[in-house]
């Protein structure tokens, strides 16, 4: 009876969901997308523009390049990745493409327009061999910018730039390569666009683009947040597994597989950025990244990497006994690291000045040293902790952004890190000790959020997550 009573209830559901269609009152179901459906839509980028343009001074223009191609080695480039202030302000990711902006309505050509972008063309015979591309058609439909042409018609742009009181322009890559044979590739248009302007160099100004960009680019709108959530979910997941997995059998470069598998697995596109895995020695070097050493019982291994989603990028850290247990002297050393994080945590609130979660981190890392007898002197802290303790965090794992007063809305991480070599001038029983704990945290109107913090951090709590059962435990 419950069964025929659901049955017809599920009919009457879908008797008056018809209804509504037909109606108009109830949107038709339309078919998903086989591809990502949850991109910045085009208006985001519409709004950045405008929020560009406000703060353009008047009479100016703002011409924006796109990255380069990178070549690996002979016929084989990396994977393209558009320049993020480019990204940012119009959505497109493919290479050869110049974004002009105006502060006031132009009229070229009898057209009236705000703003021009030029990208590559279709190809067909490319596009079977490297994919599909938008052209100016898919551009116009997907990005919503009405006037877009071919980057070979970039060169006959009708436009007197020295009629602008400013230029502000993107600084142009040492790293482009001409193709002969393509004339609106970014060679050709960065070369092209410096021959608009000789003329008027003295108005050319990459500085001040670059300062208005990172302030826009410093807080982040919800779209964004969404997106940068995504990413240190997929984050936290992977260091989760990596934990549980983790023993003193593997390699740096398996423990890195393993993170990254996740990252790849769920979701993102790509590392944000070379996947730090250092084990032993390794973990006192910051930016480590050759992650080939075998691992042995009982060193440290620190974990700083971060996945990357739609162009958001996480950045977090944890380090971990390769056994699963913290020798005394390990957990003593990671508790004042800890500690001095969370005092760094602390201080991440609207209006304190950028630089206050390191000088708290700073403090209690002083204290820390001295205590444990490594130092004896406060200033000695910097042979062992050397770098700062927060960047901001976005488009890029060192985000754009103005190091002044925090904001409500931007990002940072809170990253501080003892780092004890082999031959530093204190007990040997700290010699080869790597520690560093990162957590990405939101300046909100009140206490900090840390948006990472699902992701052990205590001894105890790595101990017990080390302890459960993973993918490759499983029998």
């Amino acid at each position: 009876m419950k069964y025929f009573q659901t049955m017809i209830s599920k009919r009457i559901l879908l008797l008056v969901a018809g209804i509504l269609i037909v109606c108009g009152l109830l949107p038709a179901q339309t078919k998903k997308s086989d591809y990502d459906n949850d991109m910045l839509p085009a208006q985001f980028h519409a709004d950045r523009r405008q929020a560009l343009r406000d703060k353009m001074e008047p009479n100016s223009v703002a011409v924006i390049f796109t990255n380069p191609e990178r070549n690996r080695s002979n016929d084989v480039d990396f994977k393209y990745s558009p320049a993020p202030d480019f990204y940012y302000l119009c959505g497109y990711t493919e290479p050869n493409a110049v974004l002009i902006i105006f502060k006031e309505k132009q009229t070229i050509d009898s057209i009236s327009t705000s703003e021009i972008l030029y990208v590559q063309p279709r190809n067909a015979t490319e596009e079977s061999w490297t994919g599909r591309r938008l052209g100016t058609e898919g551009v116009k439909k997907q990005l919503g910018i009405v006037n877009v042409y071919g980057n070979v018609n970039f060169d006959a742009l009708s436009l007197n730039f020295c009629t602008f009181d400013k230029i502000y322009q993107s600084e142009s890559y040492n790293d482009v390569r001409d193709d002969q044979n393509d004339k609106g590739d970014l060679y050709s248009l960065i070369k092209q666009c410096k021959e608009k302007t000789d003329f008027c160099k003295s108005k050319r100004n990459s500085f001040s683009l670059r300062t208005l960009l990172a302030a826009l680019r410093e807080i982040k709108t919800p779209e964004e947040m969404m997106l940068l959530k995504k990413a240190i979910d997929i984050t936290c997941d992977s260091h989760k597994e990596l934990m549980r997995n983790l023993d003193t059998s593997m390699t740096e470069y398996q423990a890195q597989a393993l993170v990254e598998f996740g990252f790849s697995f769920n979701g993102s596109e790509y590392p944000g950025y070379p996947s730090i895995v250092g084990g032993g020695e390794n973990s006192c070097i910051l930016h480590y990244v050759t992650n080939r050493k075998k691992l042995h019982n009982p060193e440290l291994l620190v974990v700083d990497a971060g996945a990357e989603y739609h162009g958001y990028t996480a950045d977090v850290t944890r380090t971990l006994p390769v056994n699963g247990k913290f020798t005394k002297d390990q957990k003593a050393l990671y508790d004042v690291v800890l500690k001095a994080q969370l005092a760094g945590i602390k201080q991440c609130r609207k209006d304190n000045n950028f630089r206050d979660p390191h000088n708290a981190a700073v403090e209690v890392v002083k204290k820390g040293l001295i205590s444990l007898g490594i130092i004896t002197e406060p200033n000695d802290f910097a042979k062992y902790f050397f770098h700062g303790t927060s960047h901001y965090l976005g488009l890029d794992v060192h985000d754009a952004g103005t190091y002044g007063k925090l904001k409500a809305g931007s990002v940072i991480t809170v990253e501080p890190g003892i780092y004890i070599p082999e031959g530093s001038s204190c007990d040997k029983k700290w010699w080869n000790m790597g520690i560093r704990i990162e957590d990405d945290v939101l300046i909100t109107e009140g206490e900090p959020d840390v948006l990472s913090g699902k992701l052990a951090k205590t001894t105890e709590e790595v101990e017990k997550m080390m302890a459960e059962e993973g993918i490759l435990k499983k029998k």
